[in-house]
């Protein structure tokens, strides 16, 4: 922890002399972690479903390539169960909905080839067993209103203390997407999103295309034969936590009462705030491999990943 003029511990990182300035031991209410686990997960070639499936199919037929430009979890499903015959033991199902950004390219009857952005979702389940521990009580709370009665709590405020799974997770990395043919590969035929909840639809929404070009009656053929579909491979980090509701007993130094002043611009100034960022030099002149952080330490681990595959 750091000091200021008074000596006085501050939030900061705590050293052994700290431990002496502690006044108090307080029963504090938090949420603590029984079990966790991490894991990298490799999804590979998922099937990609979308919104305006019809429209959709049409640039697949016609796409020579596909790009998969970004990927992010739009949601996260999660059920968890007691283990039969595992005492304090727990299931947790995950249902992963992965929004990702694909390029087409699409060729035009002229020259050349036109982009078209389609969004898509892959679905992606995994199941964990976590240690939860045991005890389930009910837990009533009371909601304070001012020269009055207080509101009954009814079930919108009533808890239980079985454990809680909370799911966190990185940007997914894309590592790629493609279009497989019915004749490399048998799939279903169905590539529409409508299995998937509304919010995650109604974010796939976009404006179709209406190039004659691309789109004209001769070049599009049998548009409604779902011959073609796209699959994408996503890079997951995840971690996994059971929590449960308990009292601890911990050290207290003091109450967090904050020592700087608040920083923020004027209705009559507001380039004072603007004056204290400074210039970003890096987004203009990214810096080279020998300037960014953990760069060539990171070519070296794959290089000898790679010999070692070798």
């Amino acid at each position: 922890m750091s000091y200021d003029n008074n000596e006085e511990v501050v939030a900061g990182a705590i050293s052994e002399r700290d431990f002496g300035k502690a006044r108090e031991a307080v029963c504090v209410q938090v949420e603590k972690v029984y079990d966790s686990c991490k894991q990298k997960d490799c999804i590979e070639n998922a099937k990609v479903l979308f919104a305006r499936s019809d429209y959709v199919q049409r640039v697949i037929n016609r796409a020579i390539n596909v790009k998969c430009r970004r990927a992010e979890v739009a949601d996260v499903y999660i059920d968890v169960e007691p283990v039969p015959f595992k005492r304090g033991f727990y299931s947790v199902d995950l249902k992963f909905f992965i929004k990702v950004t694909l390029d087409f390219f699409v060729p035009r009857d002229s020259v050349g080839t036109k982009i078209i952005t389609i969004p898509g979702v892959v679905l992606f389940d995994k199941k964990v067993i976590l240690f939860g521990s045991e005890g389930n009580v009910k837990i009533f709370k009371s909601h304070f209103v001012e020269q009055g009665i207080d509101v009954p709590i009814k079930s919108s405020l009533q808890q239980d203390n079985l454990p809680v799974a909370v799911v966190e997770v990185a940007e997914p990395i894309c590592l790629g997407a493609k279009i497989q043919d019915l004749f490399d590969k048998l799939f279903e035929e169905n590539n529409s999103a409508d299995c998937c909840p509304r919010g995650i639809v109604e974010s796939l929404e976009m404006e179709t295309e209406t190039d004659d070009e691309i789109f004209n009656e001769e070049s599009i053929g049998d548009r409604n034969i779902p011959f073609r579909r796209v699959v994408a491979s996503i890079g997951l980090f995840s971690i996994v936590k059971l929590i449960r509701n308990v009292q601890l007993l911990i050290p207290s130094f003091s109450f967090c009462v904050p020592k700087k002043k608040c920083i923020a611009a004027t209705e009559d100034n507001p380039c004072e705030l603007f004056d204290t960022i400074s210039f970003p030099v890096d987004e203009f002149f990214p810096p080279q491999k020998h300037e960014f952080p953990g760069a060539e330490a990171q070519e070296r681990a794959m290089l000898e990943a790679a010999e070692e595959e070798e």
